[in-house]
């Protein structure tokens, strides 16, 4: 045998030489979850290792994180109930939570790289993305309202752009939201902060874990009418191309791992960075399978994450990514 693949897998540093992808912790953005309240830490239960943070232990938390090597955080707000109506309009309240937050950690935290969630859910009493048409004859379903969701969208983005945000977010899968906020940050003066379309977010089973942290499931329906169907491929590239012509800056795939076909499309097909969010069901099920002895839970978060690299993910959001910090500082 002339040709013989085992002599370049024979030692570690070998392995290393050859190896065709890598992953580090600037590869990585880690979500966090803020509360109200002070000096909270409180544990997600369906997500072990994940807390909600109110603001003070939040920066706490970030500064420790910084100190890994950990730079870009994604934050999400867990919003009282009393707060939440129809129209979401706590997302803009310069006192709230969420923007109050942003202020603070920008201004404590000024080298860290903020990414923000732009969409209605934390904030609706409905839970879902996009406004509710719900005067409608007694027994038809109610209607996610495209174009009426947008000027709320834009005011929750001018708010974030200017408490300080970095990189914002799109999650709510409106059409046409992000030429629509493009053009109000730049016309505000915002053109240097960035969007992160989540391009292709499919409506998937595993975000359970997620809306469990911040009380925003639906409270009626489902999100198909904007999600994706997990049955299609090519419709992402759609989504991904008009996203791109509208000025996304990133284009996400979410999930991740039943959906590296996808991110290997779009990284193929678009010459802007593709993000991936390995999102908490993805999380927990290696968290539990830990658990309970099933399988070697750092080695699988390992491989996990530099498959979705491969699979050609530039970015990838992940609630493993201060343990990956921790392992690669060993």
């Amino acid at each position: 045998m002339l040709r013989r693949p085992r002599r370049n897998r024979k030692s570690e540093t070998i392995r290393q030489l050859v190896s065709e992808t890598t992953l580090s912790v600037t590869d990585l953005i880690f979500p966090m979850f803020v509360t109200e309240g002070d000096n909270l830490a409180v544990e997600v239960a369906s997500m072990p290792g994940i807390f909600r943070y109110s603001a003070d232990r939040l920066l706490d938390e970030m500064h420790a994180c910084q100190e890994l090597g950990i730079n870009t955080f994604a934050l999400f707000p867990q919003i009282e109930e009393h707060k939440k109506d129809s129209r979401a309009t706590e997302s803009h309240n310069p006192d709230g939570l969420y923007l109050r937050t942003i202020r603070q950690i920008k201004a404590q935290l000024p080298g860290l790289c903020l990414m923000t969630d732009v969409a209605m859910d934390p904030y609706s009493s409905d839970g879902h993305d996009g406004l509710v048409q719900n005067s409608l004859p007694a027994g038809q379903a109610s209607i996610i309202l495209n174009d009426e969701t947008l000027p709320i969208l834009g005011k929750m983005a001018l708010a974030q752009a200017r408490a300080g945000a970095d990189i914002l977010g799109p999650s709510d899968m409106m059409d046409g939201r992000v030429g629509y906020l493009r053009e109000m940050l730049d016309d505000e003066g915002f053109e240097n902060v960035s969007i992160m379309a989540y391009s292709a977010k499919y409506a998937s089973a595993f975000y359970g874990p997620f809306r469990d942290a911040l009380d925003s499931a639906p409270r009626f329906g489902d999100k198909k009418t904007y999600q994706m169907n997990p049955a299609n491929r090519s419709e992402a590239l759609i989504e991904a191309e008009l996203d791109y012509a509208e000025g996304a800056d990133f284009l996400m795939v979410k999930p991740a791992l039943p959906y590296l076909d996808v991110i290997r499309d779009l990284s193929e097909n678009f010459a802007v960075p593709i993000a991936a969010y390995n999102v908490s069901g993805e999380y927990a099920m290696v968290k539990a399978a830990a658990r309970n002895g099933w399988l070697d839970g750092e080695k699988a978060m390992q491989e996990m994450l530099l498959g979705i690299k491969r699979a050609g993910a530039k970015v990838i959001l992940t609630y493993f990514a201060k343990e990956f910090a921790i392992i690669a500082k060993r």
